[in-house]
């Protein structure tokens, strides 16, 4: 087996840093280079915390503790120095050792772990990039339960269950995946309507900062401006763009201005989720109709905003938005807790929860579908088996 190192801790000063070693030689490469306080031979033994320094050429690098974890992984406690983490790893690299980074490490010293089956490696390597406390929890779960029972059970009692019930189950876990993903991944709200409509107000009020200009003047945003903001389990990217105005469009000079109208179609169509505002203190909104085909097809969820304003609009003169409605003032602040239950009821997140089986790699997606169309138990057997023990994907 090849010989491995990795800087487990964040780049940057830190009280302590972490340099993982792993491979069948690690014990002789770090017996050149550590010597133990003690004077005596180290013993590399399991459960073992060593301490002594890194020697390089008789010139001591950093004291040092090495935990044994097992016979093939050590991990190496130096002060959080970059300069002496460099200079570790830069010792490793003369020993022989590969130098890798962290999240590759992780993968090869699960994928040694002949107990784990391929669904427990993937979430073991999910955990690292889930955005949100309890996206990570969800992926945790699909260890020993949720994806992995599932499938486990499939496995033992497949030719029991009918190949209709297990492309049945399979779809039901790939729908939970949709969602689920928002709250492991993320999710982009856009924030779109007629200029002036408290769009930029709205975003400032839900990320809790002030991320965009706020003016009486129409049309003031001409880009769009994101932050990030949390609505219960989600992580979210608020996203808002320019004021959409066929009109202006149309008449506007400014490439600035087309280009602003473009890349708002472009972003609409990539949201999860949009917030249609329209400003309920004006008798009548001008909905773009462009706009309105545009959200054909996606979640929508039409905001009346500035209901601290005497309320004057009549939707009946305007094209009917889409999608449940709420009403708000993004100024006051009113409203704005039944705006972030009505997101999360529409995109799902309450729904799922750290027990729901899900899929969370493209293979495991692929491996369902593909599932979901078996034509007989033994094809579905083949596809389960390599659901639980098939090879990581790339």
């Amino acid at each position: 087996m090849a010989l491995y190192a990795a800087v487990m801790t964040g780049k940057g000063v830190g009280a302590i840093a972490t340099v993982q070693v792993f491979g069948d030689a690690a014990q002789g490469v770090l017996g050149q280079i550590f010597q133990p306080k003690s004077g005596r031979a180290a013993e590399f033994e399991k459960g073992r915390i060593l301490l002594g320094a890194i020697i390089d050429g008789g010139k001591t690098i950093d004291q040092v503790t090495i935990g044994c974890e097992d016979s093939r992984t050590f991990a190496i406690h130096c002060h959080g120095n970059p300069l002496i983490v460099e200079m570790i790893m830069e010792l490793l690299g003369t020993c022989g050792v590969e130098l890798i980074d962290a999240e590759e490490l992780l993968r090869k010293t699960l994928i040694a772990q002949k107990h784990l089956n391929t669904i427990a490696i993937e979430a073991k390597l999910a955990q690292l990039n889930a955005k949100t406390l309890a996206g990570t929890k969800i992926i945790a779960n699909q260890t020993e339960g949720g994806l992995s029972a599932i499938v486990s059970e499939w496995l033992r009692d497949g030719e029991a269950m009918s190949s209709d019930r297990i492309a049945a189950e399979a779809e039901q876990i790939l729908k939970n995946s949709r969602v689920a993903k928002l709250t492991i991944a993320g999710c982009t709200i856009v924030l779109a309507g007629p200029p002036n409509s408290g769009k930029s107000t709205l975003l400032n009020r839900l990320a809790g900062r002030q991320k965009a200009i706020v003016t009486d003047i129409e049309g003031t945003t001409r880009d769009w401006v994101s932050a990030e903001c949390k609505i219960g389990p989600l992580a979210v990217t608020l996203i808002d763009t320019a004021g959409l105005d066929e009109e202006l469009a149309a008449v506007s000079d400014s490439e600035a201005d087309k280009a602003a109208q473009k890349r708002t179609m472009q972003i609409l169509s990539e949201a999860e989720l949009v917030l249609l505002i329209l400003d309920s203190s004006r008798p009548a909104e001008k909905i773009d109709k462009t706009l309105l085909h545009n959200l054909a097809g996606k979640k929508v969820l039409t905001v009346l905003n500035k209901s601290d304003l005497p309320q004057k609009l009549d939707i009946g003169k305007s094209p009917k938005p889409p999608g449940d409605t709420v009403q708000i003032s993004a100024e006051s602040g009113a409203g704005i807790e039944s705006l972030k239950e009505a997101i999360l009821h529409i995109t799902g997140a309450t729904e799922i929860n750290a027990e729901t089986a899900i899929a969370f790699t493209p293979r495991q997606e692929d491996l369902l579908k593909q599932l979901t169309t078996a034509k007989s138990n033994r094809q579905a057997r083949q596809i389960i088996s390599e659901l639980l023990n098939g090879s990581l994907g790339v």
